[in-house]
């Protein structure tokens, strides 16, 4: 009788394969519809995000709103220091619209449509850079070295994410590198699917080393559905 193989086990969730809840437990959102002053309370390392996390206390410019808010932490920020929220002054740690930023100006934690408080650009050491604004779509240069087009009043943080330097230190031992994927919920050590018995993947079994077909089929069932993704066509196009 057959079992479930690994990306089975993790598409159920058990206990073994889910992500610690508590190494998230802060939530990476601008507040929306505010414009005011902010301040930097505390810097936090957080397991779970490769960049140390900034907690924000803000009030509203009429005095009215207040609360906390968190973001990761751009390079060279410090505990007090002041941000600005929905000004126009470009600054690094300022939260602005993309219509209001110079060219070439370095952001990072860009909103995917406005208010949604920041998806684009937030591990640590990245930033985007604001390549040119054509009517009402601001085009962003990406870590990727690709373009991407966003909504003028999308609103993002200028400067550099902090904590650049992360992957300079060697990792010496195999348990720090263990204990590092666990917190995020990471799979480490992995396997490599043709040296497991062939009950457990499909690649497996000692008989040949060479896989069956790295390309799934397109209407393959999960426990078949490894390798590959399928392309949506070959060949040369005509």
């Amino acid at each position: 009788m057959g079992k479930r193989i690994i990306q089975q086990a993790r598409g159920h969730g058990s206990g073994t394969y889910r992500v610690r809840r508590k190494a998230f437990k802060q939530k990476l959102k601008i507040p929306a519809n505010f414009e005011g002053e902010g301040t930097l309370i505390k810097l936090i390392n957080s397991g779970g995000h490769s960049a140390p996390i900034a907690k924000i206390v803000y009030e509203n410019k009429s005095g009215g709103e207040k609360g906390v808010f968190y973001i990761p932490a751009f390079k060279g920020m410090f505990e007090g220091q002041k941000i600005i929220i929905g000004d126009k002054k470009v600054k690094e740690g300022n939260i602005l619209k993309l219509k209001d930023l110079p060219i070439k100006t370095q952001v990072y934690n860009i909103e995917s449509k406005p208010g949604d408080g920041g998806v684009f650009i937030r591990s640590a050491g990245s930033y985007g850079t604001v390549s040119r604004i054509v009517g009402k779509e601001v085009y962003v240069l990406m870590p990727s070295r690709k373009e991407k087009t966003f909504n003028q009043n999308c609103r993002a943080i200028v400067g550099v994410v902090a904590g650049s330097g992360r992957v300079d230190k060697v990792i010496l031992k195999a348990g720090k590198k263990f204990h590092i994927k666990k917190v995020k919920g990471k799979q480490w050590p992995r396997t490599s699917a043709v040296k497991m018995n062939v009950i457990d993947h499909p690649f497996g079994s000692g008989r040949g080393k060479n896989p069956k077909s790295k390309v799934a089929k397109r209407n393959a069932p999960p426990g078949k559905r490894v390798g590959l993704l399928r392309p949506k066509r070959t060949g040369k196009r005509k």
